[in-house]
């Protein structure tokens, strides 16, 4: 497989001399590698059979939020949009540091600087991806119509397709997508998200600087976004402090936050299945009794 790698890299115009590749833990999705050649160090994404724009939505995301010069993430420096019978290949910057007690606070700075910067729609000018599943995107002048349209239903269709969205839940559900707006107010305006963000999609570089990984980037409520944090851990006190501090949160925050979580504990039932139902309808029965 390294020497398949070596030769890929060769293929794509990675003409460095290369000391070093090793096999590195990537996620479930793809295989990962660092990479040693004599220029510097690189993080190297490859995987087969996936759409064309897997890895450029990716990396154009990663350029997005690089641009807004509020937050680090690895600098891209190549990707492929291959055919089905090709190999998808994204090459990054390597990145890795250790922690140190101001990476916490850095890191809800940062973001919260990076939310501050924004556009004049809802949504995303294409689709990207929530792990391997498609995220239909578009622009809305209505966060409400957004969330709804293209991120709450393309789930609950899956899910009901997949027979995972029956009785109850399905009358429940279809209830809250019809009433949203009784609960969440339509934002000042839209913030760039990462979209992704749990604990897994964040890392420590250099200086103990925090990087973001694996953007799934929109515009949109900051508050979907602190939302997901909460759901699954690796968010210190720390961080929601320094957060609030540049960027505080509404009064309705806890009000909503259970509304968005909803979106990730789909999309989590559709990919690993019932483990995520207590969760979904425990948020359903809430808002619709």
């Amino acid at each position: 497989m390294l020497n398949e790698l070596i030769h890929l890299l060769k293929e794509h115009q990675f003409n460095q001399p290369i000391d070093d590749v090793q096999s590195v833990s990537g996620g479930s999705i793809n295989k990962a590698y660092y990479v040693r050649a004599n220029d510097g160090e690189y993080f190297v994404k490859i995987n087969k059979g996936i759409p064309s724009h897997f890895f450029r939505v990716e990396a154009k995301g990663l350029k997005e939020i690089e641009s807004t010069r509020t937050i680090q993430v690895p600098h891209v420096h190549y990707y492929n949009e291959p055919t089905d019978e090709e190999t998808g290949i994204l090459i990054l910057d390597w990145v890795e540091g250790s922690k140190t007690p101001y990476t916490d606070e850095k890191l809800g700075q940062n973001l919260a600087q990076m939310h501050k910067t924004g556009q004049i729609s809802f949504g995303y000018e294409e689709d990207t991806f929530i792990g391997v599943l498609p995220q239909p995107n578009g622009w809305y002048d209505s966060w409400i119509s957004y969330y709804r349209e293209r991120r709450l239903y393309p789930q609950y269709q899956l899910a009901l397709e997949q027979g995972r969205m029956t009785g109850k839940r399905k009358i429940q559900m279809e209830k809250l997508l019809d009433q949203l707006d009784r609960w969440i107010p339509e934002p000042a305006r839209p913030s760039l998200l990462h979209g992704d963000l749990w604990g897994g999609n964040w890392v420590v570089g250099s200086g103990g600087t925090p990087y973001l990984i694996d953007p799934s980037i929109l515009y949109g409520d900051h508050v979907f976004e602190i939302s997901f944090t909460e759901l699954f851990g690796g968010f210190s006190q720390t961080f929601y402090r320094a957060y609030e501090e540049i960027y505080p949160l509404p009064d309705y925050y806890e009000d909503v936050k259970p509304l968005y979580q909803l979106y990730y504990l789909l999309v989590h039932l559709n990919l690993f299945g019932e483990g995520y139902g207590g969760s979904i309808d425990r948020i359903l029965s809430r808002y619709i009794s």
